[in-house]
């Protein structure tokens, strides 16, 4: 049997898989380290502190124990959840000053990242639902969220994002790197894996762009029609103080949805040629970080039962 061509041994040592990647995204200098650290543990203390705060507001108040309040603490389950995949990690690297993770625990962190991430459009066009349901059926509301369908719905989202990482998990273990190792990046997510592999990445890149458009784009397009009907029915309300309550109990839904849609699709459309490292992690900051810190803030201090309840709380472990 003949020997094999010199060339196909040279393009059999090029694609070894790599065992470990290293991320490029934040600087590697050693006096950045500790601050760095700091601000990535303050901005977790935040996300824990803020989301389980809601979470346990509205477990504790009867008052909260509703359709939106239970959709909002699966919100905060979730921003809770899509910050600890993260986060971590990065806390570990910056205390070991090695910004690098295995190959096997890059693909659980990217499976994670994005069952977690692509739950919250699902979740948020249920809470959209819930808001045109309340506004434009008030007095088929309890038929329309009976407890049973509120169940259902929560399980199907988380059901929803989670069938959708499974797809790009499988495809991620087809790629190969060719000893390409380097992910200009804070985490391992599709984007930056596509970006450094040198095996063919169409079908990874067809499938980013299909489950975008029913992840992120189609619940999107659902909310904004929900909304069309919720505010001719607002604008229908004869009195000032309806209205204002009717907004009020939306804005915040809206604020919450312009942030984690937004920088979803920004974060999985990207042009063909990519964005600089600066733009790059200062979206997956934005991404996994700035947005689950600021959802219990949008909440908290524009919802006056959610206040009412939190200093209901407080006042408690005080007078304890």
């Amino acid at each position: 049997m003949p020997d094999p061509p010199l060339s196909f041994l040279m393009d059999t040592e090029n694609q070894t898989q790599v065992q470990e990647f290293i991320f490029l995204g934040l600087s590697r200098a050693p006096s950045d380290q500790a601050p760095l650290f700091l601000v990535f543990l303050a901005a977790y203390l935040a996300i824990l502190t803020g989301n389980l705060m809601i979470l346990i507001v509205v477990l504790m108040d009867s008052r909260l124990h509703s359709p939106m309040y239970f959709f909002l603490s699966h919100l905060s389950c979730l921003d809770i959840c899509v910050s600890s995949v993260v986060v971590p990690k990065i806390l570990l690297n910056l205390l070991r000053q090695s910004h690098t993770i295995s190959y096997n625990q890059c693909l659980a962190q990217t499976f994670f990242l994005i069952g977690f991430a692509g739950c919250e459009p699902a979740l948020l066009a249920v809470m959209a639902y819930d808001r045109y349901a309340a506004i434009c059926q008030p007095l088929h509301y309890s038929r329309l969220m009976r407890h049973r369908l509120c169940i259902h719905l929560a399980v199907a989202s988380w059901v929803w994002g989670f069938l959708d990482s499974a797809i790009h998990t499988v495809l991620a273990t087809k790629l190969r790197f060719c000893g390409a190792n380097q992910i200009p990046q804070i985490f391992c997510d599709v984007p930056p894996l596509l970006k450094i592999a040198c095996s063919d990445t169409s079908i990874n890149e067809l499938a980013t762009h299909i489950t975008s458009m029913f992840v992120g784009l189609g619940p999107l397009l659902f909310i904004i029609f929900s909304y069309f009907y919720i505010l001719a029915s607002i604008l229908k309300i004869r009195s000032s103080t309806g209205r204002k309550k009717a907004f009020s109990t939306c804005a915040s839904h809206l604020v919450v949805v312009t942030l984690c849609v937004g920088n979803e699709l920004v974060n999985y459309n990207r042009p063909s040629a990519g964005y600089s490292l600066e733009i790059d992690t200062l979206i997956s900051t934005m991404y996994c970080i700035v947005t689950p810190m600021l959802n219990p803030l949008i909440y908290s201090l524009r919802n006056k039962e959610v206040k009412e309840a939190l200093r209901k709380v407080l006042n408690c472990r005080r007078t304890i």
